[in-house]
């Protein structure tokens, strides 16, 4: 199966309405047919490369960034807002940073109708847009820790797109911070690591490796990148998230200098680390099944949809009324953990278009909302509601008829419950097609033609090994795993070259 992962396939997603492709017969065309059947996002077409997020899609954007930033302002980080657009001269400060990101820049050349003394960057990311005014900010080691995030866009010239995962713009938040000593800028990396862990399993119920990756797939200009791996229901591996150790790079490149506490000068430690809209691909990619879009009730947008069955005026009046008065108390329920930043109140639709109920059925599912609950006249003669999850699981299999008391009563659990049978299947998905190879015949039969899987495999840590694997599967390493997160470490020989190795590392092919 060829993946058509370019632009120009993009260009003709069309509108919603029309069949969504198996995923057994074209998962990149199913791909697309889901984002565009839950009305989520499509191509912006006038704007090579970029897209027109929808307000579905936003909406779980929205989700994710408060989530987020309420996780983030909880380790002690304050929001910030920086330029769109950089000087030109301060990309090219930091050497291996500029040659990491030339082949993406966009650059303005012109404004007002007259060329630029310098031309601006418009932001690929802002390491070096903050080491300047970090530079202004700081000057003794009581103005440190810095801990700064900015939500913001960005801009990469990509050749080839593909919806959330890979477009020119796209939407992120990226952290910067600055330390007095490279042990607290460590300790900063991997806390920051952990939150995105975190909030991949607990609210996308997105199982994750996190892991270092290698100084071939680092950030340009760091010492050391971490990143958390998922794995797609194709096999294949998405980077959802990275945490970069900077050491002193920027810091010398912009002269962020303080004061220690022995009154010595030196040049701060500093973190980057972020996610992006691709975390939506990754949401899809995890849990959306052949009949659509399948969202985790902790980033739904709608969490239930009440469809009204009724004949005639009589009948509808009744049946409405009855259903406002049921979403009324559903709203009033809050599902968010203890302890929670944010209350997560349920959102609920009373669906009361002009249409058949069959076909708001058929919509509502594409769109991924978790519950949808029918009421007719018959369930309001025996108080009870007709009950359908989205997928079936402990949560519930197919029409379940309930008191409508009880449902209320047991609603919050059963979304819990709903949200933890996905992580649960995600997590028994990944283990089912991950794999330990130790010869290059396995190898090479494991990621034959457009197959992947997580496979653990042992690598002599040379990058001409690295570049020879990517070379001739297309499978990369996609990290060394960090303790308790593969494989315990264990010598070895490498799958290609036969040489030593002291532990395995993952591969797969990715996004």
């Amino acid at each position: 199966m060829k993946p058509k992962a370019s632009s120009e396939h993009e260009e003709h997603i069309g509108k919603a309405g029309g069949k969504i492709t198996l995923r057994a017969d074209d998962y990149p065309q199913w791909y697309q047919d889901v984002i565009r059947e839950a009305e989520m996002a499509e191509p912006a077409k006038v704007v090579k490369g970029c897209m027109v997020i929808k307000p579905h899609g936003y909406a779980v954007w929205e989700k994710i960034q408060r989530e987020l930033d309420g996780r983030f302002k909880a380790t002690g980080h304050k929001n910030a807002y920086f330029p769109l657009l950089i000087p030109q001269s301060f990309i090219t400060k930091e050497a291996e940073h500029v040659e990491g990101f030339a082949p993406e820049l966009a650059v303005v050349t012109h404004a007002g109708g007259e060329a630029l003394d310098e031309p601006y960057v418009i932001r690929p990311t802002s390491e070096t847009v903050i080491g300047y005014f970090f530079s202004h900010w700081v000057d003794s080691y009581r103005d440190l820790p810095l801990l700064i995030n900015q939500w913001a866009n960005v801009m990469r010239w990509e050749k080839r797109t593909r919806m959330f995962l890979r477009t020119t713009e796209f939407l992120w938040q990226e952290g910067h911070t600055a330390h007095a000593s490279h042990e607290e800028a460590q300790e900063e990396v991997r806390r920051m690591l952990g939150v995105y862990g975190d909030f991949a399993e607990e609210v996308m119920a997105m199982p994750v490796i996190r892991g270092v990756k290698t100084d071939s797939e680092k950030f340009a200009g760091a010492l050391q990148s971490t990143c958390i791996e998922a794995m797609m229901q194709d096999g294949k591996a998405l980077q959802a998230g990275t945490s970069h150790d900077l050491g002193q790079n920027f810091g010398r490149a912009f002269n962020v200098m303080f004061q220690t506490q022995s009154g010595a000068r030196d040049y701060v430690w500093q973190t980057s680390w972020g996610v992006s809209t691709r975390l939506i691909g990754g949401l899809i990619m995890t849990h959306s099944d052949d009949a659509g879009l399948v969202l985790p009730p902790r980033l739904a947008p709608i969490h239930i949809v009440i469809v009204p069955i009724f004949r005639g005026d009589d009948e509808r009046s009744r049946v409405l009324a009855a259903c406002a008065k049921l979403r009324d108390q559903l709203v009033d329920i809050d599902i968010a953990p203890p302890r929670a930043r944010y209350r997560d109140f349920l959102e609920v639709v009373v669906d009361d278009r002009d249409m058949k109920p069959g076909a708001k059925f058929y919509d509502w599912e594409r769109k991924g909302v978790p519950v949808r609950v029918e009421l007719g006249p018959k369930d309001l003669e025996k108080d009870q509601v007709c009950v359908k999850m989205r997928v079936d699981s402990e949560a519930g299999k197919g029409k379940e008829f309930i008191p409508t008391a009880q449902f209320l009563a047991t609603v919050r659990e059963r979304l819990t419950k709903f949200q933890d049978a996905l992580l649960a299947a995600a997590r028994q998905r990944t283990l089912a097609r991950s794999v330990e190879l130790n010869t290059w015949d396995e190898f090479l039969r494991t990621f034959a033609g457009e197959q992947s899987s997580f496979a653990w495999c042992h690598w002599d840590g040379t990058r001409e090994t690295e570049a020879k694997i990517k070379e001739q599967t297309r499978a990369t390493i996609r990290c060394i795993p960090l303790p308790g997160q593969g494989p315990a470490p264990e010598p070895g020989a490498c799958i290609l070259t036969g040489k030593p190795s002291p532990q395995r590392v993952l591969i797969a092919k990715a996004y």
